[in-house]
């Protein structure tokens, strides 16, 4: 669910569509910082995992910093309670206390399903860059729920680690909120759909509360990420995302 960058340009026989490209990676940017933070921040959330026949919650906080740091605790439920994950750079760890056990995870394993939901290990841990994994272009406008959005298309560069060939995004014009993505495969197809909703005043800043995540192939099927605090901007030391914090978090 969250980070951030830019580039410059300047050759008028590049033409208007330079000028596209130029105004689409600000808009991701300021969206993107927007909902994630300029450097770092901190959550509480619950994510439902839903299924034909059954469903479960789990709730935990998240702390990030830049496109380097993440670390996730689980609070709830009781069974996975204590269970984190932090990512430093390029690497990844789980430590689970039951069986005081830490496990890095091989890059084979950011394109599986958190906890066994539809999101990613790359999704919770943030290991790409919307802002600096893609090129931007604007593809169209398109009003989302009441709200005229910018409809960009994001490109995965040819050298960037990431799992989607291209992201599709609305992005709303006047509070630069990310109120829908979609998002492909290498083969162009669709994988999943995600819609932002519940739109509130969250530590100064309006932001989409509920993010639904909907896979496009398997009926029945949904994640929904409810953000409940939010802070921007917390100062947090590199120190704090340690494999010895993982295991004393709270």
């Amino acid at each position: 669910m969250r980070r951030i960058v830019f580039t410059l340009v300047s050759f008028l026989m590049l033409g208007v569509q330079t000028g596209f490209s130029q105004d689409a990676l600000e808009i991701v940017k300021r969206a993107n910082e927007k909902f994630n933070g300029e450097s770092s921040g901190y959550s509480t959330m619950s994510m439902t995992i839903i299924r034909p026949s059954w469903q479960r919650t789990i709730s935990f906080k998240n702390w990030t910093k830049g496109t380097e740091f993440a670390l996730t605790l689980i609070t709830a439920p009781d069974r996975d309670k204590g269970q984190t994950f932090l990512k430093r750079d390029n690497e990844m760890w789980i430590w689970t206390p039951t069986i005081s056990r830490l496990t890095k995870l091989p890059p084979s394993m950011m394109s599986q399903g958190w906890m066994g939901s539809d999101y990613t290990n790359d999704d919770i841990l943030k290991e790409s860059s919307v802002v600096n994994d893609y090129t931007h272009e604007i593809i169209g406008e398109e009003e989302i729920e009441g709200r005229m959005c910018y409809k960009i298309r994001l490109t995965a560069k040819e050298d960037a680690a990431v799992i989607w060939g291209y992201q599709i995004r609305w992005i709303d014009k006047q509070d630069m909120l990310f109120l829908k993505s979609e998002l492909y495969d290498e083969d162009d197809y669709l994988v999943r759909t995600e819609l932002g909703s519940d739109i509130k005043m969250m530590d100064g800043r309006i932001i989409p509360t509920r993010i639904e995540l909907i896979p496009a192939e398997e009926e029945g099927y949904k994640t929904v990420i409810v953000f409940e605090t939010i802070e921007f901007n917390k100062p947090i030391d590199d120190s704090f995302f340690s494999q010895h914090n993982m295991k004393k978090v709270r």
